[in-house]
Parts: C-alpha cells; structure tokens; sequence
C-alpha cells in the first residue's frame, strides 16, 4: 500500500470506537498527570512561610492553577495563605489530586474497553448503512458540550453560585484571596487585569457556543461548502482542532507573561515587565512618600512597608532573570529568603542622596553605579582604582537602612558599602539561606517563565501542524501519503482480507446492486 511511517491514525478513518478509545486514553494520561503532579508538589512543598517561601519560589507548578480555581487548603491543616487549622473538605489539594487519578483510571478502563469493542454503529451512511463518522455532527456536539461547560463555569463556579470563586487581589499581589466575581459587561470587562471580565467572557462564549452547537447538530452544511472544507475527511477535524489548541497557546502564553487577572503575583510571582518598569518600586516610594507629607519619618516610612511587596521588588524573582538552561526552583538558586534587611539608602560627603543603577534582566554581571536624583552619576566601583575618580572612597558614600531587621543601622566603612551596593543592585536588600535547599548562587527561572516558554514553543509547533494537516486536506490528490481511494482499504474490520475489495463486510441486510463484485 506503500504507506509512510507517520500515517499511524488511519486506524480510526471511518471507526467511531477507536477514535473514541484514543480521546480517553488523551485525556486519561493528561488527568493522571495532573493527579500525580499535584500529589509530588504537596510532599515537597513547605506551606510555613507564604510571603518569603510562596508556591511559585518552590518551583510549584500545578498548584498555582489550583488555588487561582478555589483550592487553597491541605488536609495537612495549612493553607497557601498562611493559615494553619483549616479544614477544607474534599475540596483540598489532596482531594482535589485524588480525583484526577480515580478519573483517570476511569478514562484508561474506559478506553481499554474501547478499543477492544470497537465496532460501534453510533453513525451510518443512510445511503449504505455502513459505519460513517458524520463530522460536522460530531462538530456540533462537542460545541454543544463545550459551551455548556464555559457557561456553567462562569455563571456558577467563577460567581460563588455553586463554587468558590475565584483568586482575586489588589494591583501589588498584597491582599490576595478567594471571591466570589461577578461579571463586567461594560468596556472595563476587556481589561485584562479585571477578574469580571473573565467570568463575563466565559459566559458570553458559552452562550455563543450552546447556540452554534445547536445550530451545527440540526443544520447540514451547503455541498459546495462540505466539499470545499473536505468536511468528510478526518484530518480536517484534526487540523480545525490544532488551530484552535495553537491558538490558546499563544494566548495563554501572552496573559503569563505580560501577566493578567487569571496569573495573579501572588500565585505565580512577579512579571519579567514589572521589574524592567520599576512597577513594585514606584509604589514603595509613591507610599514612602505620602507618609513623609503625613509627617512620618523616613525610618517610619519604610518601617510601614509590607515585606511582601519589598520582596517583589528583587530582580531574582523576575522570571526572565534564570534563564532556560537552570533546571529546579528559585529557591536552588539564590536561596531561601529569611528576612529584609530595610531599604538601603546611600549619600555622598556633598549630603546628596543617591540610588543604585538596578541590574537589567537579561544582565548576570553590571557595573556598580550610583546615581543623583538628576540621573548625573556620583560614585561607583571602580575596575581599575589607579583611574577611579568617583570611587566609595572617594566620594564619602555612607549607607543607611529603614525598615526591616537592620532598621536604623549607618555603615561608613567602604567594604561594608560597597556590600550593600552590590545587595541594592538586586532591588530591596534581603538575607538568603543557601544550606536548605543546597542553593548554588545562580538564579532560576519561575514557573511563570517556565509556562510562557513551553506554551510559546508548542503554540508554534501547533501551529505548523495546522499548516501541515490543511494542506494535506486541502490538497489531498497532490499532497504524499494517503491518496483519495486508499482509506477504506486500511479501514479497521471493513475487508474479511486487508485491502482485497472484494471480501468486504457488508451491513446485515444489505443487497449489493446488480453487476456489483460485492458479496
């Protein structure tokens, strides 16, 4: 039959069962891995410290999805928001795990049994009575079904109706929790920093979709349309539903990255975005500053400022900062944060307050530089001293801290400077325990950074595929592998012989018409 080595699926051309048995075992092996997942991450995540040691600094992956969704609790007693004696039910982390794999044994029996009994008469050629796949159908059910299901999770799960809502918080990732959301329809629902708009869009694409799925199950296309989008052939529906898979991607991967109401701070860490734009440091001097015009101290100032949002505000949380090529969680590299030392301050012998030149993102090394309020460079470390002009020393750079365990201390002494600097580069100044976690010293990438490369890689991958598959449908008479009359001629069961046409099987009942080699 001269078939290639890549044509494995015409074993479900024309085969309801079979192509119901691979669906199950897809989805089997995806539930199974989530299950598994979500159990490996809770034996090794450490719930004790939900500000400095959050989910997303242990590397978890799957359990930021759970807890955007309502899971927050463990039968342990502990909470991701630092709770200790809750008792959640069944809807825990474990429970939650648990039910996948159960589901995902289901699914596996289910198309085990499947592919053995596949000889299924859901759809006939009302012309043959022979077994047909009627796509455009099967199209309209599995809009019909999806909708329902994007309806119902926005109109009850996302609404508090029959769920818990959804993960909400403020601008800064500060005050996150679980509520329950109702929608915005108005323009402010396209925000994409807006959580209304999410429960407004899955109800409105559940709508849109219950009704074309009812339109698409009563209604049977044009024939000029059905054989223009070669609607009878099955690598059509594969390369339709690759659009759509590839198309998710790239927006999934987009919302990660750039960051969005479904990907909180809090649950999967800071945006590449947020560091380049200063984001956590305007608002820790936009509150530093109105305390000042409250009359507070610069030491109460800072004194004031939640240690969440000063660790946001270090670069080694940034999910571009580790790279692709560093395996393992941001704790293996830095280390475990154990506390924050305040908010550096540095001055000159002139009295004039300066700041560090913060190190870019895609930067392992940079050059200590200090700044004036003007942006005219004060003082620096110097490469080589025998040049230095601005040097610590030189300048008279002394050191003061607000805020945090090393509040109200003054360092004079260069070295000890010139140490704070180099902690300033990085963002807010914290100390690291590198024993835990064995830590190395090198940064790593967050699961944010980890999501957004995977799902842009496969978008595009998917995206290929769906050129591949349409042109092979599309230009079916012209295109290598599979020609228009071999597919019932490698068809599951259809010929007592594979390929010889005249031992076909015939429906029970059916007479050949006159001169036909049928029997």
């Amino acid at each position: 039959m001269g078939l290639p080595w890549y044509r494995v699926h015409t074993v479900v051309i024309n085969d309801p069962g079979r192509l119901l048995a691979v669906h199950l075992m897809h989805t089997a092996l995806v539930a199974g891995w989530a299950g598994s997942m979500a159990l490996y991450e809770l034996a090794i995540f450490d719930p004790s410290d939900p500000v400095l040691n959050p989910m997303w600094r242990q590397g978890m992956f799957v359990m930021p999805f759970m807890a955007r969704l309502g899971v927050t609790g463990s039968w342990g007693g502990w909470s991701i928001t630092g709770e200790t004696g809750v008792d959640p039910g069944f809807w825990s982390f474990e429970g939650v795990a648990a039910a996948h794999i159960i589901f995902s044994g289901l699914l596996f029996l289910a198309a085990i049994w499947h592919w053995t009994f596949w000889d299924l008469e859901i759809w006939q050629d009302p012309r043959t009575g022979e077994p047909a796949l009627d796509l455009p159908k099967i199209f309209g059910i599995h809009l019909l079904l999806a909708g329902l299901g994007c309806f119902g999770f926005g109109a009850f799960h996302l609404t508090g109706v029959f769920g818990p809502g959804m993960w909400v918080s403020d601008a800064y990732g500060l005050s996150g929790h679980l509520e329950p959301v109702q929608p915005s329809w108005g323009p402010e629902g396209f925000n994409p920093f807006n959580p209304g708009g999410i429960v407004a869009h899955h109800i409105a694409a559940g709508i849109v979709g219950i009704i074309a799925g009812i339109f698409h199950i009563t209604s049977r296309p044009p024939e000029r349309l059905y054989k223009a989008l070669r609607m009878g052939n099955i690598e059509t529906v594969l390369a339709s539903a690759i659009a759509a898979v590839f198309f998710a991607a790239f927006i999934v991967a987009g919302t990660m990255w750039y960051g969005a109401a479904a990907t909180p701070v809090e649950l999967f860490g800071p945006t590449r975005f947020q560091w380049d734009q200063s984001y956590f440091k305007t608002e820790i001097n936009r509150r530093v500053q109105t305390a000042l015009d409250n009359g507070a101290t610069k030491a109460e100032a800072y004194a004031a400022i939640p240690e969440k949002l000063a660790f946001y505000d270090y670069v080694g949380n940034s999910p571009a900062k580790g790279g692709l090529f560093r395996v393992g969680p941001m704790v293996n590299g830095d280390g475990l944060p154990t506390s924050w030392i305040g908010h550096i301050s540095f001055t000159d012998k002139e009295g004039r307050d300066l700041q560090v030149r913060r190190l870019p993102n895609f930067f392992e090394n940079f050059p200590v530089v200090l700044e004036d309020a003007q942006g005219v460079v004060r003082a620096d470390i110097p490469f080589r001293r025998a040049e230095a002009k601005y040097s610590f020393e030189q300048t008279g750079v002394t050191a003061t801290i607000y805020g945090g365990a090393l509040a109200g201390q003054t360092f004079t002494d260069p070295a000890d400077v010139k140490r704070l600097a180099r902690k300033a580069q990085l963002g807010e100044g914290f100390e690291f325990d590198r024993e835990k976690y064995h830590s190395d010293g090198t940064f790593r990438s967050s699961p944010r950074g980890w999501f957004t490369f995977g799902h842009a890689v496969f978008a595009l991958l998917f995206f290929f595929g769906h050129i591949w598959h349409g042109a092979r449908t599309l230009y079916r008479d012209v295109f290598a592998g599979i020609d228009p009359d071999l597919g019932e001629q490698v068809e599951f069961g259809l010929f007592a012989k594979l390929g010889d046409r005249t031992t076909r099987r015939l429906p029970e009942g059916y007479v050949p018409p006159a001169g036909s080699t049928l029997r």
